[in-house]
């Protein structure tokens, strides 16, 4: 048994989520809160139903002093080729928050067929997780 390798999936698996377990998640009506760690012009033009928008570096403890501490905040950004949604995630850790990261940000929502909302929203397409 590897347990380096066990220890670092189960890690893994602790502070990530994919589109498909959120858009459960929020199915489920689990206390499960997306974050848009992006500027407020791109959560105005497109973001995940139900999210809120908390640029990433205006989280302290001001900013989020009426969240949730009993839910699940899951950072997201555009996807991989930006950090948006690990420095959030990174400060919400900081800040005591229960906090995931969204593999793959609002791109990879997208690809997987969920709708967005906004001025730019997707209707989304028929669903259905490879996973």
């Amino acid at each position: 048994m590897n347990t380096a390798a066990i220890n670092h999936y189960q890690n893994k698996l602790a502070f990530e989520m994919d589109p498909s377990d959120l858009f459960a998640a929020l199915e489920a009506k689990e206390n499960i809160i997306p974050i848009d760690a992006r500027k407020d012009f791109a959560f105005v033009k497109e973001h995940i139903p139900g999210a809120i928008n908390l640029n990433h570096r205006d989280m302290n403890e001001q900013t989020t002093a009426h969240f949730d501490r009993a839910a699940i905040y899951v950072t997201y950004c555009d996807g991989i080729g930006c950090n948006a949604s690990t420095k959030g995630a990174l400060n919400m850790a900081r800040l005591g928050f229960n906090v995931r990261e969204l593999m793959g940000g609002i791109e990879w929502w997208k690809f997987d067929g969920y709708e967005t909302e906004g001025t730019h929203q997707t209707a989304g397409l028929q669903i259905q997780c490879a996973c």
